[in-house]
């Protein structure tokens, strides 16, 4: 017990800075689900491809350790760069690959999204690089460990997390205080109805995968700068922890992802601190078998009814 009380704490912290990650990149996910009721699962390796273009503008101002130009100014390029990148293929994506398919058979664009998947893994690894490409976060932001108590986090975790929850609030914003939000909720609710009432539905569409490609591309650079290193294989993993924390907080419900990727990570946390770090990955799959077997919509989603 009184391990338990003493690690607590920590195991908290630990939890809540990989759930701020999984539930920025669900935001991606259920964002498209939303307007489209489609399942992206090139999602994460949006998030792989926007950490690797942070890691290649880190490498070409930072030399032996040392910056060529002030630090910051590295890392808000790292950001804008990955930012953009990854809003501009998530883009590309739904252009090329997925509006062909808006009206087909619903198993056409999920067979679509793994094979796009595929093909950015691959091509990241044959063209850039099959094993881990360092980032040299050292160089770019403060490696000190706050510490409260016996509770003591990498600086970078702290980043991660606070960053992570800013974006999320602004997407928040965005989605339920603004003009154009309103459009991005009518066009969920009914995309005929929504086009009936002057809206652009294709606007919001891709305006929807900028958004969420460009959450997955700041994603990958803060993930980069934490653990100092990406490879081609990184979003597959995350890419489908993500996913089952947007379906147990309620697939298309925004604040429901937020609320599931933190449930998430502090379960992968708590079971693997408290019980075997072994099945740490497990306990993210048991809780999504959980959640579905008690409320199969999620914990925030609406029930499924029969239209008239």
């Amino acid at each position: 017990m009184d391990y338990f009380l003493q690690t607590f704490p920590q195991q908290l912290v630990n939890g809540l800075e990989a759930g701020s990650l999984y539930a920025l990149i669900a935001l991606g996910y259920t964002l498209v689900y939303g307007i489209l009721e489609m399942l992206n699962f090139a999602h994460g390796d949006v998030f792989m491809v926007g950490g690797f273009l942070a890691a290649g503008v880190a490498g070409l101002f930072v030399h032996n350790g040392v910056a060529a130009v002030p630090a910051a100014l590295v890392v808000i390029l790292m950001v804008a760069v990955a930012m953009g990148g990854s809003g501009l293929l998530g883009v590309g994506i739904e252009r090329i690959a997925y509006r062909p398919l808006r009206n087909a058979n619903r198993l056409a664009p999920l067979i679509t999204a793994i094979g796009i998947s595929l093909l950015l893994e691959s091509v990241v690894q044959v063209q850039i690089s099959p094993a881990p490409v360092l980032v040299p976060s050292n160089a770019l932001v403060s490696q000190r460990v706050l510490q409260l108590g016996n509770v003591a986090t990498p600086f970078t975790g702290a980043t991660l997390f606070i960053a992570a929850l800013l974006l999320m609030v602004a997407l928040d914003l965005f989605v339920f205080r603004t003009r154009f939000g309103s459009a991005m909720r009518a066009t969920a609710q009914d995309r005929e109805a929504a086009t009936f009432m002057g809206i652009d539905v294709d606007r919001v569409i891709v305006v929807t995968f900028l958004i969420g490609s460009a959450l997955a591309g700041i994603g990958g650079v803060l993930y980069g700068l934490r653990f100092a290193t990406v490879d081609f294989f990184m979003g597959y993993l995350l890419g489908i922890k993500a996913f089952t924390a947007a379906v147990i907080g309620g697939i298309g419900n925004l604040r429901g992802a937020v609320v599931g990727g933190l449930l998430l990570g502090v379960l992968e946390s708590f079971g693997g601190g408290f019980i075997s770090s072994q099945y740490q990955d497990a306990f993210a799959f048991l809780a999504l078998i959980v959640v579905l077997l008690v409320r199969p919509q999620g914990l925030f989603g609406q029930p499924l009814t029969d239209r008239a």
